[in-house]
């Protein structure tokens, strides 16, 4: 069986602040989740020892926080800009504090940016690179660890599949560096759902579950079962993070872990 957990697409601070994210944290453990998934934002909206404290009292764990809303706020990995760039690596440095309280690892997706913040791939994965090596040494430092997250071309300009990010890592060159997948993205990007996972295999670090079109498990044209079947193949032990964007969180995440319990998972 695998350890779950469920994504909070909201940033933490519109969620009603402590006690909207504390009922929120019980309404996910009494649907049977062992973590939760955060969406880190500057200012957080809460205390560190807050945040903590509604973990705590839940029981759930945090393996995971999201960094995109960062670029919401002019940072980008890509940028000709070099004050941007560096501030964006500044950015994820403070981030790297932040999960290394929670023991979780920091995922980089939305932040490599978009062609309209560099046209050029090539200069563009170049800068991406360049400050993900100074990221991953502070995160060695932390042990601490980042993934990259392959998300699909409507969304993100650079390191759109699998093979893309395995690419971006080797170029990096840090143990902290690691691959995810995300259900969603490779339903658009790969011609396989489970060749990617193949290839990430003993690196593979995280996991994203979302279906095709958003919405509730079973509703689309994702095939979990072929996912987790794989997963199950390459021995992976790390958490599955559920992630549900088109329908209501109360519904949704009880929904979403029973239909993955009917099927043995």
């Amino acid at each position: 069986m695998f350890r779950y957990s469920y994504i909070l697409i909201d940033r933490i601070d519109s969620i009603e602040k402590v006690d909207g994210l504390r009922q929120t944290f019980d309404l996910l453990k009494q649907a049977g989740y062992d973590g939760v998934e955060l969406n880190l934002s500057t200012p957080l909206g809460m205390s560190l020892d807050e945040l903590e404290r509604c973990r705590e009292e839940s029981g759930l764990v945090i393996p995971s926080f999201l960094t995109g809303e960062s670029y919401h706020d002019g940072l980008c990995l890509s940028s000709p800009d070099a004050q941007i760039r560096s501030a964006t690596v500044g950015r994820l440095i403070e981030y790297l504090e932040v999960a290394k309280w929670f023991q979780s690892i920091l995922v980089v997706g939305l932040l490599q940016g978009l062609r309209s913040d560099e046209p050029s791939a090539s200069k563009a994965n170049g800068r991406i690179s360049d400050c993900l090596r100074k990221v991953a040494a502070v995160a060695e430092s932390l042990a601490v660890d980042v993934v990259i997250e392959p998300v699909n071309h409507l969304q993100v300009g650079f390191n759109n599949s699998v093979a893309e990010v395995l690419a971006m890592i080797d170029a990096i060159d840090s143990p902290a560096v690691r691959p995810m997948v995300d259900t969603i993205h490779m339903n658009i990007e790969e011609v396989s759902l489970s060749e990617p996972i193949y290839a990430c295999r003993d690196r593979l670090r995280h996991v994203h579950l979302c279906e095709s079109n958003g919405r509730g498990f079973g509703t689309g044209n994702v095939d979990f079962d072929l996912v987790l079947t794989t997963l199950q193949e390459i021995q992976y032990g790390g958490f599955v993070s559920i992630k549900v964007y088109r329908e209501s969180l109360t519904s949704a995440a009880p929904a979403s872990l029973a239909f993955l319990k009917e099927r043995g998972f």
